[in-house]
């Protein structure tokens, strides 16, 4: 597990290794462009809910280590996005080969392809859509908003069921699933016998922060208030 990881604007993904790591031993000693890698990522609600894994990808390409000027430009895109305290510091500074094991690795994957599924499906993501892509404004929140709406508002996330028309949901639990800018997903389960299902409740418009979201949210609940 990286301790950290992110994106850079071409598309490759830099991690953050323990030195003692499988992959940081071999992309010390590994040529440019021979190491072959795969990184697998599974999304988990962070709510209680049956069937958790919202979605799972895989991302494979070649595996370096971040060497020269890069290594400035990398540790700034890690530390702005996915703040490490000490450990970016105790990174080796020195380029391969070492003259001994570091601490911290930054590993480059050079991304060739991209297999995702998810709640929509499945798909093969082209790297330069990865490069292209920019993060959810609501990705820092979710958690939070997530589990404040299961604990704090179930009443109010169970009323959205007014919004399905004639689909039968009674006796069924409804229990918020994910939130982006577009909307919110919201799973009904209910006793045996009685499949589960998805429901996705779009937003009017797409939400740029979450002061946008909460009235986003108010409309929402109105709307199946009524």
């Amino acid at each position: 597990m990286p301790a950290a990881r992110t994106v850079t604007p071409d598309g490759d993904v830099i991690l953050l290794v323990s030195g003692e790591s499988a992959a940081a031993r071999a992309a010390a000693h590994a040529q440019d462009d021979d190491l072959t890698a795969v990184i697998e990522i599974t999304d988990v609600a962070p709510v209680s809910v049956p069937h958790r894994i919202r979605a799972r990808a895989r991302l494979a390409g070649w595996l370096t280590p971040v060497r020269g000027d890069d290594r400035a430009v990398c540790a700034a895109l890690l530390a702005e996005r996915h703040p490490v305290g000490e450990l970016l510091g105790l990174a080796e500074s020195q380029d391969p080969p070492y003259t001994g094991r570091p601490a911290w690795m930054m590993l480059r994957l050079e991304v060739g392809e991209i297999a995702l599924e998810d709640l929509w499906g499945a798909a093969q993501v082209d790297p330069d859509e990865l490069a292209d892509a920019e993060p959810d404004p609501l990705t820092g929140h979710e958690t939070e908003l997530l589990q404040h709406l299961a604990a704090a508002h179930a009443e109010r996330v169970a009323d959205l069921c007014g919004l399905l028309g004639s689909r039968e949901t009674a006796g069924m639990t409804a229990v918020p699933l994910a939130l982006d800018r577009l909307g919110l997903r919201v799973r009904f389960t209910g006793g045996p016998g009685r499949p589960s299902f998805d429901a996705r409740f779009d937003f009017p418009e797409p939400v740029a922060d979450v002061c946008g979201l909460r009235r986003a949210m108010r409309a929402l609940f109105a709307a199946a208030a009524h």
